[in-house]
């Protein structure tokens, strides 16, 4: 019995002897992994961050300032509240942890050769105004650094080549959400007579749909650390369509009232000759001035000239044809002034949606290797089988934040109105299908990236909106820099490995 005690003691005190000797080896490391986090989210809020709030500030919806303070609020909510299920595919999944099982050492290095590598592409991207995904770079650098210690040992290709493949379907689902979403809201709304009114009644059931399915991403599955990981399916559901109908509810008593305020004070303070209300318009001179004015407001008195009855009838074309032509909206149609300004508040509804989105899933996969390092460095073990410190989160985010409001305007626009010109209509349409795609993936635990989810929205409701269509040769080098950010901050990240190597003591490699 007593042999057993002795036992017992001295294996514990062996191992508090080797935890105290590798924390003091090993010290320089969690310190510059700290900062290298600090440096990628500031990278990231730079870049990224820019992205998901870019078409509501390329449609006037929001200012810069607005979208910096609302980018600040929601990518912590997002982060916090449902972003854990991310962080563990990224720690854990693309590398085997078992392979550095007796060589912590290494792990420990090979996450500082993550973030710096990460890092590194994320400020140069930046730099040069590419909109970049920080979930390429970061898998990128754990693959680069894992290569260069351990060669392709404990690679989890499966787990990469569904990471890969994800990035490909994400901007695709997003791009067909927004789009469906674009055309029902082109026949219920922009293309009627009136757009405004039938704008205004379908205002709460957006308000409805986006607080809903926002609250059950939250309260379903949701976070360990904030007991909400058991709330029941039944309950989660009660939730949802409590939180939505509320919103529906104020948005119809107070949101709405305003915006028809908002709309009338508009129209007052426009200087019109008071014998401008009554237009007489030959359709035969200018048959698009009597759709403008029914569309401002005038009353308009169509004259017919005797040619113009006796047109000559319209040849037949084929059915697809006419069916297509019924289906898309009309490129020449310029949207009201007051259709847009009822936009604007839905639109920054779903770019607060689109905030939360990106925190819940981007925001983790940046932050993953500060969470591995910590953990290693807190309890000698790469298996990290403690839960995410919501300290570690909340650096993320200020990190991720402070890169916003220094460098995020050179690379929101790009997205927001370089790539294709938004309005509030379609802003609305696309970062509600980049929000939906984001936080679907996140509660499946894939590490997508934001960035493609709202480039795939802008180009699929771009091409087929009014209006400037899509720039093709930006979205060619938007592209490429996708292509080109996986093997090139995997590339940064092997050679700060190789050169961090031999720093290592042969008793942890």
């Amino acid at each position: 019995m007593m042999d057993i005690v002795l036992d017992v003691v001295t294996s514990t005190l062996a191992s508090a002897v080797n935890l105290q000797d590798f924390r003091h080896v090993f010290l320089w490391a969690l310190i510059v992994g700290i900062c290298l986090a600090f440096l990628l989210g500031f990278g990231m809020g730079a870049n990224d961050v820019s992205n998901a709030f870019g078409t509501s500030v390329g449609s006037g919806a929001l200012t810069l300032v607005q979208a910096y303070f609302l980018a600040t609020i929601f990518e912590t909510l997002g982060a916090v509240l449902v972003g854990y299920n991310v962080i563990d595919t990224m720690r854990k999944g693309v590398v085997d942890v078992a392979v550095y099982n007796n060589s912590a050492g290494d792990f420990m290095v090979g996450q500082v050769a993550a973030l710096g590598g990460t890092a590194t592409w994320l400020l140069i991207a930046t730099f040069l105004h590419l909109p970049v995904s920080t979930t390429h770079a970061v898998v990128g650098a754990t693959l680069g650094y894992s290569i260069a210690c351990k060669g392709f040992q404990g690679i989890q290709w499966m787990m990469v080549v569904n990471i890969i493949a994800s990035w490909f379907i994400s901007p695709i689902f997003s791009g067909c959400v927004s789009l469906l979403l674009y055309l029902f809201v082109d026949h219920v709304i922009l293309r009627t007579s009136n757009p405004v009114r039938n704008g205004l009644m379908w205002l709460p059931i957006f308000y409805f749909v986006c607080l809903a399915f926002n609250m059950f991403m939250i309260s379903y599955q949701g976070s360990k650390v904030l007991d909400l990981s058991t709330v029941p399916l039944w309950i989660a559901i009660l939730i949802s369509l409590g939180a939505g109908i509320l919103a529906a509810v104020v948005c119809h008593f107070l949101v709405v009232p305003r915006i028809r305020k908002f709309i009338a004070k508009g129209k007052e303070t426009e200087t019109r000759d008071s014998n401008a209300s009554s237009i007489v318009i030959s359709m035969s001179e200018d048959p698009e001035m009597s759709k403008t004015a029914i569309q401002s407001g005038f009353t308009v008195s169509i004259c017919t000239s005797e040619t113009e009855t006796e047109q000559s009838p319209a040849e037949p074309s084929g059915k697809v044809k006419e069916f297509f032509t019924w289906l898309l909206p009309d490129k020449k149609r310029t949207e009201s002034p007051d259709t847009l300004r009822m936009f604007t508040s839905v639109q920054t509804l779903t770019a607060c949606f689109a905030g939360f989105a990106h925190g819940a899933n981007d925001v983790c996969n940046a932050i993953a290797p500060l969470v591995a390092l910590i953990a290693v460095y807190r309890d000698f073990d790469v298996y990290q089988k403690r839960e995410t410190p919501i300290y570690v989160l909340l650096y993320g985010v200020l990190a991720i934040c402070v890169g916003l409001w220094c460098l995020g305007h050179k690379v929101i626009r790009t997205v927001g109105s370089k790539m294709s010109e938004v309005n509030p209509a379609s802003g609305f349409c696309i970062e509600f299908g980049a929000a939906v795609t984001a936080l679907l993936a996140s509660k499946l635990g894939l590490p997508i990236s934001t960035t493609h989810c709202l480039v795939g929205a802008v180009v699929a409701v771009g091409s087929v909106k009014a209006g400037r269509s899509i720039d093709w040769g930006l979205f060619r080098n938007v592209a490429f820099s996708w292509i080109v950010t996986l093997p090139v901050a995997g590339g940064f990240a092997a050679l700060y490995m190789w050169l961090l190597h031999f720093t290592i003591p042969s008793r942890y490699a």
